[in-house]
């Protein structure tokens, strides 16, 4: 589930993108004869804007969404290479059987088992790269999921509190410093795991909206 940072972080790219073009536009358009400075620009631009971020790792670690489907991915993982592990397990126990019993074989017996067990062995091979796929498959759709969870939920939590743009933040990600004034993550989880627990009836359901406030 690590990807999640790595995704989410396209809104950041996306977001940087936008100041640029609003910065390219807001200068041509400009009646003055005097070239403004970047710095001018970037500042009536950003007067008109209300940003705010969301630190991902908090997010991944204290959401209970996330929490549950990493579970059950872990789970289906687990499971899965037990039932690999079996079969190669028995496999093995066949050749290795095959081995000590080869010599009270005749010859066409024993090429006929080396055959059978070469095909098996391909088979568990297609069957281990089968498993693999299955699982990248899996979390790519558990990906999409939270995504879409957390997209959705900020989309209407944004509306609410006239926030114009929200990023994600990361150790490690192109943003270098940002004020912790500007830090939603709190209120964000917060109002994220209220609508899950909701959803799941762990929590009764009031009349809020997604953003977890009263109607």
């Amino acid at each position: 589930m690590k990807n999640l940072s790595t995704v989410l972080s396209v809104v950041l790219l996306a977001a940087v993108a936008v100041l640029f073009y609003l910065v390219l536009s807001n200068k041509s358009a400009s009646s003055e004869p005097e070239v403004a400075s970047l710095d001018s620009s970037i500042d009536r631009i950003s007067g008109d804007l209300s940003i705010a971020y969301v630190n991902s790792d908090t997010l991944l670690s204290k959401y209970e969404y996330f929490k549950d489907i990493s579970s059950d991915l872990e789970k289906k993982r687990a499971k899965l290479e037990s039932e690999y592990r079996n079969r190669a397990e028995g496999l093995q126990r066949e050749i290795q059987n095959f081995q000590n019993t080869a010599q009270n074989m005749t010859m066409n017996q024993a090429r006929a088992k080396e055959e059978e067990l070469t095909v098996k062995q391909q088979n568990l091979y297609q069957y281990q790269q089968t498993l693999g796929q299955q699982l990248v498959e899996e979390e790519t759709k558990l990906n999409e999921q939270l995504y879409n969870a957390v997209s959705g939920y900020l989309s209407e939590f944004s509306g609410s509190n006239k926030y114009h743009l929200v990023l994600t933040y990361t150790k490690g990600s192109g943003v270098l410093y940002a004020d912790k004034r500007l830090d939603i993550t709190d209120e964000v989880i917060k109002g994220l795991n209220k609508s899950y627990l909701q959803s799941k009836g762990v929590i009764p359901t009031d009349k809020t909206d997604s953003t977890g406030v009263t109607k």
